[in-house]
């Protein structure tokens, strides 16, 4: 219920939401830009635009003289975007308020005006991408993974489709010593179901435990990785091209044990002895292809996970885009294939959930390499892992996501970044900490982190969180 309690609570919230946003607005608002934030709002779920308060901290109302006729402003929303949106004036004692009510699209259905679906993209309003629009039109529908791969499947096809004996060894369980306790357990995961006095296997048990993914449909097959190792920098020239032609239970360990001794040597030195290491961490490869495994769109038909390997980079993508920003990578976590991430972790294939990006990052530090790069296209979600390089040679976009990454690692730790926990991620000396000062001072300035002032006032302790902290 809208009240001047819930206004006085909303003024003390850190920062805007998807579901809360607020206007100025002392005179007047415009009536396209109310029908753009009633749409978006509404698409994310509902909530509330609240005109006459500040949008920025301290948050304060100044009153607003906007939309003097409530029934007229009313009357107008529900003609242009036809659905209704309740407004409600509140008299506060620095001024007038005006709150928007508005409703949460229904399932399966998503808002638009003049043609744009909107949503919100932090204090912005843009439009959903195809993906997420997908996304919205198929509530209801069964989930991909739970949609049959195979109908009437006998019990011998199950046993001949499924490699039953990988599942329990990853288990780490005996194996049933009745084929019924086979069967048994693949319907309690929800892999397999009884219909009709014969066997449909789903999608998630295909997917994960094929022995061969040819067997069932293309579309599924074509879900397989694909892995390439170019000779040089560019796609120029292919050294190898594989895809996987297993359940990715089945044959992930090979992926990333193929992926870590295809990859070049790098040098690294330690107490004056030099060793030949691999380029990129294996726990880092590991963590990214089962993140690009898990994240997928499987709506998205003819893409695959991609992995491709140049001689200085490699890059992990998946089809679709995340539900969260990259920055929030490391310390958040919203999967679209819940059950599939639920089941690889108990296979022991993807760590806790929500701890993966920051395992990645810290055998990166340890590896002194570069900070790994989250880009997100149109279509795919792509995690970069970089050769080594020394500091001098890195660009100042690579320094700030470095120092940004280090300072969520250790935030997420109950650890604090300062100068010298950056100087010894870098491996840089003391003398270094003026340059060190300067690289936190861009971050800080691009926004990324922000001060902590609740230790100590001294300049040579100062210690930085994450903006978001």
């Amino acid at each position: 219920m809208v009240t001047l309690d819930a206004l006085n609570r909303w003024l003390t919230i850190p920062k805007e939401t998807e579901n809360l946003e607020f206007k100025e607005a002392k005179l007047q608002y415009d009536k396209t830009k109310l029908l753009e934030y009633c749409v978006a709002i509404a698409n994310e779920r509902g909530g509330h635009l609240v005109l006459g308060v500040s949008d920025k901290h301290p948050r304060k109302v100044v009153g607003t003289q906007a939309f003097p006729n409530i029934g007229d402003i009313k009357s107008y929303i529900l003609s242009k975007l036809h659905f209704r949106v309740d407004v409600i004036e509140l008299n506060h004692s620095d001024g007038r308020v005006l709150v928007f009510d508005i409703p949460s699209r229904l399932a399966g259905q998503a808002h638009q005006l003049d043609g744009k679906y909107l949503m919100r993209s932090g204090e912005e309003l843009v439009p959903m991408t195809q993906d997420q629009l997908r996304r919205i039109f198929s509530e209801g529908d069964p989930h991909w993974l739970e949609q049959p791969a195979k109908m009437d499947a006998s019990s011998d096809d199950v046993i001949a489709l499924l490699d039953t004996q990988a599942y329990f060894d990853l288990m780490k369980i005996p194996y049933p010593t009745t084929r019924e306790g086979v069967l048994g357990r693949f319907m309690s995961e929800g892999f397999i179901k009884k219909e009709n006095d014969c066997w449909v296997i789903s999608n998630l048990a295909a997917i994960l435990l094929a022995k061969r993914l040819d067997a069932f449909p293309f579309s599924l097959a074509r879900k397989a990785p694909r892995t390439i190792i170019y000779k040089g920098i560019d796609k120029l020239s292919t050294q190898e091209d594989k895809q996987s032609t297993k359940g990715y239970a089945v044959d992930f360990d090979r992926i990333v044990d193929f992926i870590h001794s295809a990859a070049p040597q790098n040098y690294f030195i330690e107490q004056g002895l030099r060793e030949e290491v691999k380029m990129f961490p294996k726990q880092a490869i590991r963590e990214l292809i089962a993140n690009a495994l898990v994240h997928q769109d499987f709506t998205m038909t003819g893409m695959s996970v991609m992995i491709e390997m140049y001689a200085n980079r490699l890059e992990i993508s998946n089809p679709g885009v995340p539900f969260i920003k990259v920055e929030r990578f490391i310390d958040e976590y919203q999967s679209r294939n819940e059950k599939l991430a639920d089941v690889m972790r108990r296979l022991g294939i993807c760590e806790e959930k929500g701890s993966g990006v920051d395992k990645v990052v810290k055998a990166v530090e340890d590896s002194q390499l570069p900070a790994p790069d989250f880009r997100v296209g149109e279509i795919r979600t792509t995690a970069i892992l970089f050769a080594h390089q020394d500091f001098a040679e890195m660009d100042k976009k690579d320094r700030i996501r470095a120092c940004y990454q280090h300072c969520c690692l250790l935030y997420v730790n109950r650890q604090k970044m300062s100068n010298q926990t950056l100087r010894e991620r870098f491996k840089l000396p003391e003398s270094a900490a003026a340059t060190i000062s300067v690289l936190i001072r861009v971050t800080k300035d691009a926004g990324l982190i922000k001060l902590d002032d609740s230790d100590t006032s001294s300049t040579r302790y100062v210690k930085y969180l994450p903006y978001w902290a």
